[in-house]
Order: structure tokens, then C-alpha cells, then sequence
């Protein structure tokens, strides 16, 4: 993967300095936050994949942009995406085979409940390709208006499930029938990975202003991605599609005539 990465890295600036059909080619960099959650529907519903809200992640990319004319210009990007989600409250766990024993022989419960923080930390490099439209402020004004949208094939780099905090356990959901007399910890950290499928492929869209001086456009944009396949491999934890909303800030500079 580092690899990978390298030679996709390389390869973009390399190809930044041959102008497309004679016209001007830009390098940019930017970063800022993501805002990802993790979402559900259909009948691969259950409490394992239900509930989560967003958390707050970084979101950085490097990226070409080859002008095609004035309003139009194409831009293939390489960028981190934190994505998952969070829970935090009460929440279901899979029955751990030592609290089996609770329960009459063979009436042991999927599920049981506590109530404990857990975050679903994913890590994504995007490569994006999108198509950007932008229109001049006035005729000399250095302000700009664009939008982008195109399609992107996702690499999983790491997943992990942490937890923290402590509880009762409970055996339903109210919180009403206690399992155990005293709180039980639920610090712990697990890597996922092995559960997610490695590549995701999705849209990704952006609207922003920037200001051009000289050789360099400053911008500001918001903007979002979403994956179209679910990221587990099996069906035991549900199904989940991740996505984030972005808002980032950057720069790019011009390169060619």
C-alpha cells in the first residue's frame, strides 16, 4: 500500500507539468476536517449497525488540475478520508459465550446492552477523478465560484473499533434487568480491518469561492463523499455504508502558460 501510494503521489506531479491540450495545469494541496458516519437500511438492520452519529476525523488530498477552458477542467486527486462513526450511551454487544450461562440452555440472547462510548475509526485513501466548473467573480474580479463532482475508488488503510467507559450489563435494552452487580470496563481497542473489505467506490461533489494572485488560487470549499457498497464482508454485524461531509481549505499553484 505505502507503495501504492508513493507511485500515485509521483505519477500526479510528474503529470502536472505537461500541460493537457496546451492549456494551463495547476498542483494543489488541501486539508481541513471530515465529518463521517456510518449508515444503514433494508433488512441488513440490527443493533449492531444502527445508532451511530458522526465523529469528527482529517481530510487532506493532493491533487492536478488540467484546465480544459475556462469553465471546465478535470481534476484526479489522491486524498485521506477518516472516516466510521460513534455511539456513545446505551448500546448492544454480542453475547460473550461466558454470559451464556445466565440463561436457560439454548435461550442465551444475540445481543446484550451497556452503556459505554464506542468509536468506529476507519482510515480511506480516495482517488477521486472529478469534473470542476467555475465561473469568474466579474470580468476582473480574482474571485471565482466552482462546484466538482466525479467518482472515486476507495483503499481501506486501517479500521479499528475502540471503546471506552464502564456499566452494568444489561439484558435488555432499557436498561432494566442487570446482569452484573457491579460496572464492567469497556476500555479496549480492536483492529477491524480483517472484517471490511479493502476498496469501496463512491461519488464525491464539492462547492467552493477561491482567489487567484499572481501563480497561486487560495480556496475554500465544502463539500462531501459517499460509498455505494457496504464495507463488511460477512452479514453478522450488519451492513454499513460510510460517507463524510468536508470542509477544507488550500492551495494551488500555477504551473505551465
Amino acid at each position: 500500500m505505502k507503495k501504492f501510494i508513493s507511485t500515485l503521489v509521483v505519477s500526479f506531479i510528474v503529470f502536472s507539468f505537461s500541460p493537457l491540450y496546451g492549456q494551463k495545469t495547476l498542483l494543489g494541496l488541501k486539508g481541513g476536517i471530515s465529518i463521517p458516519n456510518l449508515t444503514s437500511g433494508g433488512s441488513d438492520q440490527n443493533p449492531l449497525n444502527t445508532g451511530y452519529s458522526s465523529r469528527l476525523g482529517g481530510d487532506a488530498a493532493l491533487f492536478v488540475q488540467f484546465n480544459l477552458s475556462k469553465v471546465c477542467s478535470l481534476q484526479p486527486m489522491v486524498e485521506y478520508s477518516a472516516q466510521g462513526g460513534k455511539k456513545n450511551g446505551m448500546q448492544a454487544f454480542p453475547t460473550p459465550t461466558a454470559f451464556e450461562a445466565y440463561f436457560p440452555p439454548g435461550n442465551a440472547p444475540t445481543y446484550l446492552y451497556a452503556n459505554y462510548k464506542s468509536v468506529a475509526k476507519l482510515d480511506y485513501l480516495l482517488v477521486p477523478v472529478l469534473v470542476k466548473f467555475g465561473w469568474d467573480l466579474g470580468k476582473q474580479s480574482p474571485y471565482r465560484f466552482y462546484f466538482d463532482a466525479g467518482p472515486f475508488v476507495g483503499f481501506l488503510l486501517e479500521g479499528k473499533q475502540v471503546t471506552s467507559g464502564s456499566s452494568n450489563i444489561y439484558a435488555d435494552p432499557a436498561g432494566q434487568q442487570p446482569l452484573t452487580s457491579s460496572p464492567q470496563s469497556f476500555d479496549n481497542t480492536d483492529n477491524i480491518k480483517s472484517q471490511l473489505h479493502s476498496t469501496n467506490f463512491g461519488a464525491e461533489a464539492n462547492i467552493g469561492f477561491s482567489y487567484h494572485t499572481g501563480n497561486i488560487l487560495l480556496f475554500l470549499e465544502g463539500g462531501g463523499n459517499y460509498g455505494f457498497l457496504n464495507i463488511q464482508k460477512g452479514t453478522a454485524n450488519g451492513r454499513n455504508n460510510t460517507g463524510a461531509g468536508t470542509l477544507t481549505a488550500g492551495i494551488e499553484f500555477s504551473l505551465g502558460k
